[in-house]
């Protein structure tokens, strides 16, 4: 082998080390800008990816829920559940279990999605549909929503005739009855 054969040999071989070092830093900033990007991820994100999904909830209060998730907006998620409906208030959300891999940013989601759960409490108020509303700490409460104010809904109680106020802070969800 003759001294320009050595040379370019001496050169392919710099170069494949300096492809190899450059390949390593690249995996490791894309790494790094990965874990990043996900620090913007929400839980709300996952769930909008996981619209039309079966998913498992862990709530505070009433425990695992299984459904389909239906519609995710800002603070509640709409869970089909078989016979009946589940309003679940997203900070009532413990685990969930099924979700979709992606995630939908905020900025991506339909206008509509910007109602909070009392335009969803209000629905149901406007059914006049009996339903189950569970509380965080376990508590729950059977009736028919009337009214849903700023941060509390009124529920007239289907035994006693007799009307309770529920604080959306104290609310994990609401569960349809028809």
């Amino acid at each position: 082998m003759g001294w320009e054969e050595e040379l370019f040999a001496l050169f392919d071989d710099l170069e494949g080390r300096a492809s190899a070092l450059y390949a390593a830093e690249r995996d490791l900033e894309l790494a790094d800008r990965s874990r990043a990007e996900y620090q913007q991820v929400t839980l709300a994100g996952r769930l909008m990816a996981s619209v039309g999904r079966r998913v498992t909830l862990g709530l505070h209060g009433p425990g695992p829920v299984s459904g389909t998730v239906e519609r995710v907006a800002r603070g509640w998620l709409l869970l089909a559940a078989g016979e009946h409906d589940w309003v679940v208030a997203l900070d009532a959300v413990t685990s969930v279990g099924g979700a979709s891999e992606r995630a939908v940013p905020e900025v991506a989601w339909s206008p509509i999605t910007r109602l909070g759960l009392a335009s969803a409490l209000r629905r149901l108020a406007e059914a006049g549909e009996p339903c189950l509303l569970h509380l965080r700490d376990g508590g729950r409460h059977d009736g028919v929503l009337r009214r849903v104010g700023a941060d509390f809904c009124e529920l007239a109680e289907a035994e006693g005739r007799r009307t309770v106020l529920i604080a959306f802070s104290a609310l994990a969800a609401a569960q349809s009855r028809a």
